[in-house]
Parts: C-alpha cells; structure tokens; sequence
C-alpha cells in the first residue's frame, strides 16, 4: 500500500501520487505516459499532472491498480 508521508516532491499536487516505494519500472508510463513521467537522475516515476477526464482517471486506476510495488496512491481529495 502506498504512503501518503512517502510521497515523491515530484509529484503534481493532487489526488494522485507516486511513493520513494517505485522501482522505475515503466508500467505506470506505460499505461498512462500522459499523467506518469519519469525522473532520470533519481530513477522514478512520478505524477506529472493529475487526470482531466474520466478516461484518464480510469487509466490512473489501472496504473494503481497494475503497480507491483504499491507505489502509486490516491488521497481520496
């Protein structure tokens, strides 16, 4: 389970974010590139800027959802 006292600075502020828990390992990018960016010098994703549309919060969830460390969370804002 993310944690919300983890959260990466990167992050967008917002419902979503991405925790020091992320191995960089492109699932996220993979299935949102367009909310999910990487950070190449610390090797993490992080939330580049919060969804807009209900297609996009469905692809956050699936990003949440498909993460295999947990890393990905949501503050219920």
């Amino acid at each position: 389970m993310s944690n919300l006292q983890e959260k990466l600075p990167e992050n967008q502020p917002g419902r979503y974010y991405v925790d020091a828990a992320c191995i960089d390992c492109d699932v996220c990018r993979d299935i949102a590139p367009g909310i999910f960016k990487r950070e190449t010098e610390k090797e993490h994703s992080f939330v580049y800027r919060q969804p807009e549309s209900s297609l996009e919060e469905s692809l956050c969830r699936e990003a949440m959802e498909a993460c295999p460390v947990d890393a990905i969370g949501d503050d219920g804002r």
